[in-house]
């Protein structure tokens, strides 16, 4: 099993309850999303592998079972063009679980009109594939979200 573990602070939520129906009906693959609160802060890497994707907003990290996990922060952030996010890492990257990957600000995200909120998904996971999923608590970075089984 792979325990994928918050890469921010904040309340995880359900990812159904995400204001987005791609996340929200799993379009994507299932997981969980997490609210930050509204201050600066740095997004982590959320299981050790290779960050195979990087964005301002987004990021995968593929690891050694060739699993990916997306990291989405905010919802429709590729809108501001990567305005309040600096990534700390590169594409290519070998990371750690809590290695640091992009800083941004969700207070900004939020004064663009945006949702700060970020789901974590497991990418080409079956919706029974996941297992101690996360919800309606408080979760610091690296804290675990869910297990994929």
């Amino acid at each position: 099993m792979t325990t994928v573990t918050s890469p921010v602070a904040g309340r995880a939520i359900p990812l159904a309850e995400v204001p987005d129906p791609a996340f929200a009906e799993a379009v994507v693959g299932p997981g969980v999303a997490v609210e930050p609160p509204l201050l600066p802060c740095t997004a982590v890497a959320p299981v050790d592998g290779i960050l195979v994707s990087l964005s301002p907003n987004a990021y995968v990290v593929v690891d050694d079972r060739g699993r990916g996990v997306l990291t989405h922060l905010g919802l429709d952030t590729v809108q501001l063009d990567g305005q309040g996010f600096e990534p700390l890492a590169n594409k290519g990257d070998t990371v750690r679980r809590g290695d640091p990957v992009v800083r941004w600000d969700p207070a900004a995200v939020a004064a663009a009109g945006k949702s700060p909120v970020c789901p974590v998904v497991a990418l080409q996971a079956g919706a029974d594939a996941l297992s101690d999923i996360a919800a309606d608590i408080e979760v610091r970075a690296g804290d675990p979200l869910f297990g994929w089984n």
